[in-house]
């Protein structure tokens, strides 16, 4: 952003925000200049200006921002963030807007859930370089475990709201098993039926005398098992109302006992069914959006539990004579702020020239695009797309709220139907790939591709 400005503009004066969790309401602004930014270039994370959790809501809250902007003399505020950040772009441009304040507000697209894209935004910034470093992660444990031929790994990747980190990291390393949590929820699976299709994999190895393998798990997963994430749901407006009651009832099971007084008798028996430490997690305190943290849910830990418990009654049937041991992994935050990849390097110096293009034109509630990325970068197209129309009404802390509607793995879409098409033979053998460590230097095919989902959308595979 700070080189777009200069090139189009002519001037290097641009404040940036350095705070945290409180966001515009109370943070403090530097003036940034070529130096500073000399130290950030190609670097991984977020600590140049940290990340802010707050929704942008109240009148109070736009005020003191309208206060800031004019004690600052700013024109224009970049937002960067996921579907939640982006909402308070759109939000509080409107509210600008209504007010006459001479300020754009700018989106770009950051997130690595991948669950931020439409037909013009293509993919987040972010995602490229996570996956590229949990598939060195993935490959790593592949390697161990066609060594060691042990363990079962039972690895869960960040990802709450979509699954395509773990599409993506499919992709790469060629697991066992790869859940999607999507296709379980187009299928109406019970989470009975989940452990079920995981434990037939595990029998039809152990049956060649291959007990070992690794599996991935979307963070999200539970929330898209029906009977789950109606669960969940009913949680969330219960606690809205109750949560005192609920959470000063005493040991897990009393807290247990009175939340099932305020949701239905199906999800109380859920409830109760859980063992009681993911009984815990699921009444733990809500994120500031509303939602259950469950990155805090060991889904990774449960679903081995009841693969053991359902391996353990075959082994009573004698129909499964092999040996189940399993480790668990959750592959998160060591992605989230590694170094970057080349790609996401050159993306986002191209989001940020575009925005500040976007500033320059007086542009306001857009969210800065970079399309034709499987093209070479001297094909890339910048622009600028209306954030509202990427809008709709979803349940938020007991009220319907409009937000960006986050992007799911689309089920009839070439990168997944190219996983489908493969994962029965990835299931039976060892068809790992091991993707090392991210290339910086060297061929441009080598250090500068992107991802498969990517190249798979827009028909550049050519694997």
């Amino acid at each position: 952003i700070f080189d777009g400005i200069k090139a189009v503009t002519g001037s290097s004066k641009l404040y940036g925000f350095l705070g945290g969790p409180s966001g515009l309401v109370d943070g403090k602004y530097i003036e940034i200049d070529q130096g500073l930014m000399s130290k950030y270039r190609n670097t991984g994370g977020f600590d140049i200006i940290q990340s802010g959790r707050t929704k942008l809501e109240s009148t109070e809250q736009f005020d003191k921002c309208i206060e800031v902007v004019k004690k600052l003399g700013l024109n224009a505020v970049i937002i960067i963030g996921g579907d939640d950040s982006n909402t308070n772009a759109a939000v509080l441009a409107e509210y600008f807007a209504a007010k006459k304040v001479g300020c754009s507000i700018i989106g770009c697209p950051k997130t690595i859930d991948g669950d931020l894209k439409n037909e013009y935004i293509e993919t987040s910034f972010g995602f490229d370089t996570a996956v590229k470093t949990y598939s060195e992660l993935i490959g790593n444990i592949e390697r161990d475990a066609n060594s060691a031929q042990k363990y079962w790994h039972f690895i869960k990747l960040m990802g709450r709201s979509a699954s395509h980190i773990g599409l993506e990291a499919a992709l790469q390393t060629h697991p066992n098993i790869c859940l999607i949590s999507e296709e379980i929820k187009e299928k109406k699976m019970t989470l009975e039926q989940v452990v079920l299709s995981i434990v037939e994999v595990v029998m039809e190895r152990s049956s060649v005398g291959k007990n070992f393998g690794v599996a991935l798990v979307p963070e999200g997963l539970v929330e898209f098992i029906p009977e789950f994430g109606i669960l969940i749901s009913e949680l969330n407006e219960a606690l809205v109302h109750h949560e005192a009651e609920i959470k000063n009832a005493g040991k897990i099971a009393d807290i247990t006992e009175a939340a099932c007084k305020h949701i239905s008798e199906t999800s109380a028996n859920l409830l109760r069914s859980l063992p009681e430490g993911i009984q815990l997690q699921l009444m733990l305190e809500r994120d500031s959006h509303g939602n259950v943290q469950v990155s805090l849910i060991e889904t990774e830990k449960l679903l081995i539990d009841m693969v053991s418990e359902m391996v353990l009654e075959e082994l009573k049937k004698h129909s499964f004579k092999g040996k189940f041991a399993a480790l668990s992994h959750f592959f998160g935050y060591e992605g989230r702020c590694a170094a970057p990849s080349n790609f996401d390097a050159d993306y986002c110096y191209s989001l940020g020239y575009a925005a500040s293009v976007l500033v320059l034109h007086k542009k306001t509630g857009y969210m800065a695009s970079v399309r034709n990325l499987t093209k070479g970068i001297e094909n890339w197209i910048a622009g600028g797309v209306p954030i509202t129309m990427m809008m709709n009404i979803e349940r938020r802390h007991g009220k319907d709220k409009a937000v960006i509607q986050k992007a799911l793995v689309d089920l009839n879409g070439k990168p997944f139907k190219y996983f489908e098409a493969k994962r029965g033979e990835w299931a039976k053998g060892e068809e790992y790939l091991y993707p090392g460590p991210i290339q910086y230097f060297g061929p441009t095919e080598v250090c500068d591709v992107t991802n498969y989902t990517l190249m798979l959308e827009h028909d550049a595979f050519l694997h």
